[in-house]
Formats: C-alpha cells, sequence, structure tokens
C-alpha cells in the first residue's frame, strides 16, 4: 500500500499586511479569484484570513475583520465544492463565517483569546484545528524559551483537546497544529517537525503543520521569504512520510505536483 497524501489546504490572506502575500488578495474579487485558483491547483481546503499573525502584527478590529473575510467566504462557498476554514482567533468573526459557508475553524490560539469561541465551536458542526502559540503575534517572537518543546506543545494541545470534548465537541471534529513558527525559534522548529510522529502519536488526532514559506527556512537555506517554494516542498514531502495529515500551503500547485511524484514513485508501505 502506498503511503496517502496530505490534504492541501490553501492559503488565502485577505489583509494587507501579511508576512508573505499581504496585499495581494485584500480585495473581494482579487481574493475570491485567488480562492478559486487555488482550488484549480488542487486544494482540499480553502483557508481565509483577516488578521495577519506574522511575529510583531497587532490585532485588528472585530469590525475589520468582518469586513475583509465575510463576503470572500460568501462569495466563495457559492463557488467551490471543497470546505472553506475561517483562520481566526475571535468568536464572532468565526460565528458569521460559518453562517457564511465556512465549516472548519482554525483558530491559532488552540480556543483561549477569545472566551466566547468554545461556545461557537460547541454549538456549530465545524470542524476545529487548535494549534499551539507561545505568547500572541505581537510578542511570540521575543525570545521563546522551553525546556522541552515538543513535550510542552503536546501538553498544551492535549489540555486544549480535553477542554473541548469536556465542553460536548466530539473529538472527530478535532484536528490538531504545533504552531510552526508561533512563538518558537528554528531550532524549536526543526525539533517539531522531526517529532511530527511523536506527536500523532500521543495526540491520537489528524495533525496540521503550516510551514509554507516560513522564517525557520531562511535559517536552513539563506534565502529570502520569495524564495521559499523549494524549501516548503522539501519540508511538505518529508511531513508526507511521517504520515502528516493536513498541510497548509501557498504554493498548491507546486506542492501538489511534488507530492504526486513523490507518491508514484516513493515507498510502499505494508501498513499504515
Amino acid at each position: 500500500m502506498r503511503q496517502r497524501l496530505p490534504l492541501l489546504m490553501g492559503i488565502l490572506n485577505v489583509t494587507p499586511d501579511s508576512f508573505s502575500d499581504g496585499g495581494q488578495h485584500d480585495q473581494v474579487d482579487a481574493a475570491v479569484e485567488h480562492g478559486l485558483a487555488l482550488v484549480e491547483d488542487g486544494a482540499d481546503i480553502i483557508d481565509v484570513g483577516g488578521e495577519s499573525t506574522r511575529p510583531g502584527s497587532l490585532p485588528v478590529t472585530t469590525e475589520e475583520e468582518l469586513r475583509r473575510t465575510i463576503p470572500v467566504i460568501r462569495r466563495l462557498a457559492n463557488q467551490v465544492s471543497i470546505p472553506i476554514s475561517i483562520d481566526t482567533t475571535k468568536a464572532e468573526v468565526a460565528r458569521q463565517a460559518l453562517d457564511a459557508g465556512a465549516s472548519i475553524i482554525n483558530d491559532i490560539s488552540g480556543v483561549t483569546f477569545d472566551p466566547e469561541m468554545l461556545s461557537v465551536c460547541r454549538d456549530s458542526t465545524a470542524g476545529i484545528c487548535l494549534m499551539h502559540i507561545k505568547g500572541t503575534p505581537t510578542t511570540m517572537q521575543q525570545e521563546p524559551h522551553y525546556d522541552d518543546v515538543v513535550g510542552e506543545v503536546c501538553q498544551f494541545l492535549s489540555q486544549q483537546m480535553t477542554r473541548c470534548l469536556d465542553s460536548g465537541i466530539s473529538c472527530e471534529r478535532i484536528c490538531v497544529d504545533p504552531g510552526i513558527g508561533f512563538g518558537k525559534t528554528a531550532a524549536h522548529n526543526l525539533q517539531l517537525l522531526t517529532s511530527v510522529e511523536n506527536l500523532r502519536a500521543r495526540l491520537n488526532r489528524p495533525l496540521l503543520i503550516g510551514h509554507s514559506r516560513k522564517s525557520f527556512l531562511k535559517k536552513i537555506l539563506g534565502r529570502p521569504v520569495e524564495e521559499r517554494v523549494s524549501g516548503t516542498i522539501g519540508v511538505s514531502i518529508a511531513m508526507a512520510e511521517r504520515g502528516v495529515d493536513i498541510l497548509r500551503i501557498h504554493d498548491v500547485r507546486m506542492v501538489r505536483d511534488a507530492m504526486l511524484a513523490w507518491h508514484m514513485t516513493g515507498p510502499m508501505l505494508n501498513s499504515r
């Protein structure tokens, strides 16, 4: 049996200031066009985000995040058949996004920033992605420290899963994300990426990895953000080999092509 391919979550940032593609899709028509292109390129999920979470970024108001995201989600939901995810930490944004047609809540705070987020998740049928972050986007890269990054990330995600389960959210609705680049040094990120099999086994939930174009690749490659696609592809294949379930990606077509080539020529497995 061949190793199965991870799902690809295509990134659709409708922001003026995201680290890699800020300002490229911050108008509704351009955002919808890019979302449709992600589907054509082979995305399995579209992840719409209206607030930059790059290191040092400041939060935007709920009203502004709604203005950026809801029209895009509503139009895409009428034109695509794949799931749409809302990338937000705000309960009201999540609520309105679900009403507009999203079916996944992708919360970088692991439902910790907004006290109402857990109830929004509970009262919906949406899939929920719980991510680990240390600090906030504004503070997270100010000398992050861990005694055991893998153990501490695993402990946090386990605690947040328990909160969800105790609130009445079924386990089947939850996936987890160790938060590559969110309050971690390059060394921390590499430790987590080389430990994904351990994380997945300990948490026993589908695992999402968001590594696309991120700064730890600069440490490895010495390349600026616009030249990190090859590095992103290399990590994507390594994650697929380790059984990661979902990859959050900017360059869907190139990653999809590399995945298919690897899939057809890579190792055969007796079981999973």
